[in-house]
């Protein structure tokens, strides 16, 4: 049975994520102390105890989520299951950077900090109110392409995430997401929404940002991963630190696409099972919806990680 260890993004952030790990297991408590300490502020503190509202912050919510996949690493290691249980590991999004960490490609600390980097940057790049998302359900990937270009209208409109075959997101100028929402509704999608996003993520209008990741990772040390990264942006199997370097960069303003990587690592690389490292379970929907012979195994809590020991 081949195995993937998989890591959420933006939009799994609520309050106590990762709290019950800390308190079972110290070195999971380690983990949130280090990323505090790498940031210079208790993070901890907001993501046990803060408002939500703080916590979804972008440059807030990414290192917190990333803290959290990595806490349930280190409870899943006090339970004597590594990394090395894996075939692959993938992140969506934010989680590529989760997922490189848990492998040994980079360190935490150094993560912490490039995430608080990358949650500024990306929200930066755009003034507030000019850009949006929106989901289309219902759509293939194909039709959801061709609304995007339809509705760019020599404006910014992008299919920025393939999540599933019933599920694509476009990101862009907010005129041409609202154009793509109307289009999409006409061509037969069951749901077409703008999301509650700040900033519009994974195209073209986030430049700015490559830009400054570009700079911040080349000062980064990357290690080849003790299990190859199934990448967002290549939809396959990478380990090579100097194309995971630039695919890093290339991520910020290229498509998520996660419906073609699980598609790949149940096809290609033979995976029968995936762990979702973290908090919520939005990738494991995903992973149902796009091979169901992949079984699925969420790991947030103390319980689950004792479950999925005992399960190994």
């Amino acid at each position: 049975m081949a195995r993937a260890f998989i890591f959420p993004g933006q939009g799994a952030q609520t309050i106590g994520m990762g709290k019950a790990l800390a308190e079972a297991y110290p070195g999971a408590k380690a983990v949130f102390d280090e990323v505090d300490d790498a940031l210079g502020e208790k993070l901890s503190a907001l993501i046990w105890e803060g408002e939500q509202d703080a916590l979804t912050l972008t440059q807030n919510a990414q290192p917190a989520l990333m803290a959290t996949s990595l806490a349930a690493m280190a409870a899943l290691e006090a339970e004597g299951v590594t990394v090395a249980a894996a075939a692959y590991v993938a992140g969506h999004s934010l989680g590529e950077y989760s997922a490189l960490t848990a492998a040994g490609a980079l360190t935490l600390a150094d993560t912490a900090r490039l995430l608080r980097l990358r949650g500024q940057a990306m929200q930066e790049a755009v003034p507030v109110g000019e850009g949006a998302m929106a989901a289309l359900l219902g759509l293939d990937f194909e039709t959801a392409q061709s609304v995007a270009e339809e509705a760019a209208a020599g404006e910014t409109c992008q299919a920025a995430n393939d999540n599933d075959p019933s599920q694509v997101v476009v990101s862009g100028s907010k005129a041409a997401v609202e154009r793509a929402v109307e289009i999409a509704k006409a061509k037969g999608a069951k749901r077409a929404m703008l999301l509650p996003v700040s900033a519009p993520f994974h195209c073209a209008l986030m430049q700015p940002a490559a830009e400054r990741m570009a700079q911040a990772l080349a000062e980064v040390d990357i290690e080849r991963p003790k299990v190859p990264l199934v990448a967002n942006v290549l939809a396959h199997d990478i380990s090579d630190p100097a194309t995971i370097r630039s695919l890093l960069v290339e991520q910020v303003t290229g498509s998520v696409r996660w419906r073609e990587s699980v598609a790949w690592m149940g096809a290609q690389g033979g995976v029968t099972e995936t762990w979702e490292i973290g908090a919520g379970k939005a990738l494991s929907g995903m992973v149902r919806r796009i091979n169901r012979e992949i079984a699925v195994r969420n790991i947030g809590t103390p319980d689950d990680v004792k479950a999925a020991a005992e399960a190994l």
